[in-house]
């Protein structure tokens, strides 16, 4: 094995300590970090709730002495900016004698955009950042695809799901919608709402089912997103009211925004092009006349529906079945300054 293949196992495994905060550290990263000396963990960390510590204090902190001569693995560039919440990563890492940082993406933050890898370089520190187009870097993306979203559309990253029979219904035409999946499915939306910092429903979701957009699994519990609906009237108590899909850029401390529905909600985001992320869970039932997933969502020609979703992943939860989808969009190389990490 190489130099280069340890390093991308480093990589995958800090990867896996920031999912751990994901959904809780806006308008942070949720940052991993493993701090590796002659082959064995000397130190690991990730972003903490709210953002601080990040994820290279808490593993230097842990690691201590070892950290000097050895090598960083983080899935981002440290920041090079000084906060009234705390130094900067690199120059907790010059301070430390690390002797390699190995990352897995630039800091898109213009106050670090680069400034952080010129640091350490410049402190004698070597620096390697993954291939662009590999796959640590596109994982990386992926984990932080809420801050990036960020920073580049000023918006949340936006994950809609959807709930069908197969042929296409999330109700009866009564109404009746509980339950179209089994409890297996279910459990994995709790497990993706504990992910977010927000979720948001159509007024007539919240009006006819009450919803309560929590999260019910053990252990995680604590982890339920702030509750948001789609509407122009004032909001019942425990809720935020946005008029439109686009108000979403304006929901502070939310970089994840999963969309639950209903049918309406699900089809003005589609149509504002909004949706980053579509989750398509399917039931093995027939409903026939029911209530369809979706409205218009204003495609004007067959053609325009084509090549806009990329199948990222699919399998069984229980007799039901789940398919993820991501929205192809060309890469924008425009920054939203105001991070805070």
């Amino acid at each position: 094995m190489t130099r280069g293949d340890d390093d991308a196992g480093w990589l995958r495994a800090a990867l896996t300590l920031a999912g751990r905060t994901r959904g809780r550290t806006a308008p942070n990263p949720n940052v991993g970090c493993v701090i590796v000396r002659d082959g064995r963990v000397v130190g690991h960390g990730w972003t903490q709730p709210g953002g601080r510590p990040h994820a290279e204090a808490m593993a230097l902190a842990q690691a201590g002495a070892a950290a000097r001569g050895a090598t960083c693995h983080v899935t981002l560039e440290p920041c090079a900016h000084v906060s009234a919440r705390g130094p900067a990563c690199s120059d907790l890492l010059v301070t430390a004698g690390v002797a390699h940082v190995v990352a897995a993406l630039e800091d898109p933050d213009p106050r670090t955009a680069g400034a952080g890898f010129a640091r350490l370089r410049a402190a004698g520190i070597a620096v390697t950042i993954a291939p662009p187009t590999g796959p640590v870097a596109a994982a990386a993306r992926a984990s932080m695809a809420g801050f990036l979203t960020r920073r580049a559309a000023g918006r949340p990253h936006v994950t809609l799901k959807l709930a069908t029979s197969l042929d296409g219904a999330i109700a009866l035409a009564s109404g009746e919608s509980r339950w179209i999946t089994g409890a297996a499915a279910r459990a994995h939306v709790h497990l993706e709402r504990s992910r977010h910092e927000a979720i948001l429903v159509g007024r007539g979701t919240l009006d006819t089912d009450a919803p309560r957009l929590d999260v019910r699994l053990p252990g995680l519990v604590t982890r339920s997103p702030r509750r948001i609906v789609l509407t122009s009237a004032a909001p019942p108590a425990g809720w935020t009211a946005i008029a439109t899909p686009a108000a979403i850029a304006g929901l502070e401390d939310v970089d994840h925004l999963f969309v639950e529905g209903g049918a309406r909600t699900a089809a003005a985001f589609l149509a504002a092009d909004l949706v980053d992320r579509l989750l398509l869970y399917r039931a093995p039932i027939l409903i026939g006349g029911g209530v369809r997933a979706l409205g218009d969502i204003g495609l004007d020609a067959l053609a325009a529906a084509h090549g806009r979703w990329r199948a990222v992943d699919a399998r069984m939860l229980g007799s039901d079945r789940v398919e993820v989808y991501e929205r192809e969009r060309v890469a924008s190389a425009a920054a939203i300054t105001g991070a805070t990490r």
